[in-house]
């Protein structure tokens, strides 16, 4: 009988599964707290549970997270880890301390398949999709690491970003329980607004989500008209920007925030011109947004660089001009390569991008936003 990873059940599939071996439905909610509140991978460490439940845990069950290959930590105090997904393929999560704040970052896919052209994930191509357990054993790993050695810690991460590798929707499946789990009392008990799920652009799917499990949403715009975002965010030639920002407008109706965020990141000579900020502001005046500029952090092979801080600041003082809000994102952990665009993991590509870029059949670009 192959056992089960109890991290790849939310609220109501654990409770389905514990009814399925005979067991009354409320004992889910004592084994989410054992699990995910406690950090609990030993069945018998759980003294709250029979001896009997326990015996039959241990024969149909299991709590795995990725195991850990690598643990980074920045000059800045962003932590980075990086963990073993199987198949020679590996992921990296990353910890962001602030003064107010304490953001973990996760991966959703092993690699990605967006392609965008301004970040290395992709430029390793695509493996494949994270399990429920893959996605939130991140968290699981890493909030029971920064507690170790506390004294009465109840809860060290405050956020939570699914800005790592990967687009969250194309893993649409697994990412939905996992947002579940973040947001049960009985697991991390995080708010929907400290959740965030960051997208290219999958139109349906933001309806979806907005349906299933409205959080905080990000979305990586990065152009300010369809030409451009066509080249920086190949998915725009799908969903073009028309009906990415009507999905925006849609979304908003129900999240947590009364914003969805336009992240832009900052490319010297190519999207940064105030003719640019000009059309932007226009673009996006009609959705309740803020627009969050991200200095481009330089990988290998990008043929891109960082607009410099003269004309970032210039860009965005036109957006404010027009009324818009407008931050600019400090850039962190970018000495141990874990700033925004920077994750590569280790990934056996399924796709063969970089092989079929070498024929010169297609461009080689790269994905996470």
């Amino acid at each position: 009988m192959t056992r089960v990873n109890l991290l790849d059940f939310d609220s109501a599939a654990l409770a389905a599964w514990v009814e399925s071996i005979g067991e009354k439905p409320f004992r889910a909610r004592q084994l989410l707290r054992s699990i995910h509140r406690r950090g609990a991978q030993d069945f018998d460490s759980m003294s709250d549970l029979a001896k009997s439940l326990r015996a039959k845990l241990s024969e149909h069950a299991h709590v795995t997270t990725p195991a850990v290959l690598n643990d980074s930590v920045s000059d800045d105090g962003t932590r980075k880890w990086l963990l073993d997904v199987g198949q020679s393929n590996a992921i990296e999560t990353v910890f962001i301390p602030e003064d107010d704040r304490a953001t973990l970052c996760i991966s959703t896919q092993a690699g990605c398949a967006v392609n965008c052209s301004f970040c290395s994930t992709g430029r390793q191509g695509f493996a494949r999709n994270l399990t429920t357990a893959e996605i939130v054993g991140q968290l699981w790993m890493a909030e029971h690491a920064l507690r170790a050695g506390a004294d009465e810690v109840d809860r060290v991460i405050s956020n939570v970003v699914l800005m790592g590798m990967g687009e969250p929707l194309q893993n649409y499946d697994a990412v939905l329980p996992a947002l579940r789990l973040m947001l049960d009392d009985n697991a991390y008990g995080l708010s929907r607004r400290r959740v965030t799920l960051s997208t290219s652009g999958m139109v349906p799917l933001i309806d979806r989500l907005a349906a299933d499990c409205p959080v905080a949403l990000a979305v990586s715009l990065h152009a300010s008209n369809d030409a451009l975002r066509d080249d920086l965010v190949p998915l725009n030639r799908k969903y073009p920007l028309r009906q990415l920002l009507a999905a925006c407008r849609r979304y908003v109706k129900v999240a947590p925030r009364d914003f969805v965020t336009f992240e832009y990141v900052m490319l010297d000579g190519v999207n940064d011109s105030d003719t640019q900020a000009a059309e932007l502001a226009a673009l996006v005046h009609d959705v309740p947004c803020k627009l969050n500029l991200i200095p481009f952090n330089p990988f290998p092979q990008s043929g891109l660089q960082r607009s410099s801080p003269q004309r970032i600041r210039a860009f965005a003082h036109h957006l404010m001009d027009a009324g818009l809000i407008v931050t600019t994102r400090k850039t962190r952990g970018d000495d141990i390569d874990a700033a925004c665009g920077q994750l590569a993991g280790d990934i056996r590509d399924r796709t063969r991008l970089n092989e079929r870029a070498a024929r010169k059949t297609i461009p080689i670009t790269a994905s996470v936003h």
